[in-house]
């Protein structure tokens, strides 16, 4: 009997970390979207749940510890991503008492870190989904709820 490949979404992570009225985000080290700001986050690795990738994504990059709030959608457009269909878990996060918004320092995949106030979202060059992810987040703190990418 002939073994069945099947070709899967690759799941990642991304976290939200809202500080008064600025969210954090990394500028991107590499392709795609070299030097645009993204979220911080990234892949789940095998044998991992996503709530532990996001906290362990984010140490990576920023070196902050974070706490969980809740969980903003599930984000799986097809198109998402340019290396292929990549879906991502955004999660809400504060960061930890034990860290503080200076000690952040971008390392691994980020090349810098920039705390950016929400007004600024719509003429900054962000990459990938994360302009709808932010928009998504924003109306998150106004009304509740939950969302996904084709969600109107």
């Amino acid at each position: 009997m002939k073994e069945q490949h099947y070709k899967n979404p690759t799941p990642t992570v991304d976290a939200i970390i809202q500080k008064n009225s600025q969210i954090l985000l990394v500028k991107r080290k590499k392709e795609p979207f070299k030097g645009n700001l993204v979220l911080p986050g990234g892949f789940v690795n095998e044998g991992e749940r996503v709530e532990d990738a996001v906290k362990r994504e984010i140490k990576e990059e920023t070196s902050l510890d974070i706490e969980l709030i809740d969980i903003l959608g599930v984000y799986s457009e097809p198109e998402r991503d340019p290396r292929g269909h990549i879906m991502s878990t955004v999660f809400i996060g504060k960061i930890s008492e034990s860290s503080d918004k200076a000690d952040a320092m971008a390392q691994d995949d980020a090349a810098a870190i920039e705390w950016l106030n929400f007004e600024a979202v719509d003429n900054t060059r962000i990459g990938f989904d994360h302009k709808k992810i932010i928009t998504d987040f924003i109306n998150w703190r106004q009304h509740g709820g939950t969302f996904w990418s084709s969600k109107k």
